[in-house]
């Protein structure tokens, strides 16, 4: 059996990678406001969507798209962000 701990470390590092990569164009933080107006989505938006799921994270953070930039993010990387999502 998985303890809570993994998962709460995982989240810090997703929180620590949408601080260091996403907080210039999305409002990574709860409540927070968007560093370009209302935008792009905040991360607690994204969030409360009923299309949000892991999957769909993990699709939206491999395909690159119009106005969000090409990173290249590992599957480690790509976990945690979706982690603290």
């Amino acid at each position: 059996a998985q303890t809570a701990a993994p998962s709460a470390n995982l989240a810090d590092e997703g929180r620590r990678l949408a601080e260091q990569w996403c907080s210039a164009c999305h409002a990574v933080a709860p409540n927070a406001q968007p560093p370009q107006g209302d935008s792009t989505p905040g991360f607690a938006s994204v969030a409360a969507m009923p299309s949000t799921t892991a999957m769909s994270l993990r699709v939206i953070l491999q395909t690159p798209h119009a106005g969000m930039p090409n990173f290249q993010l590992s599957r480690q990387q790509t976990d945690a962000v979706i982690a603290y999502i």
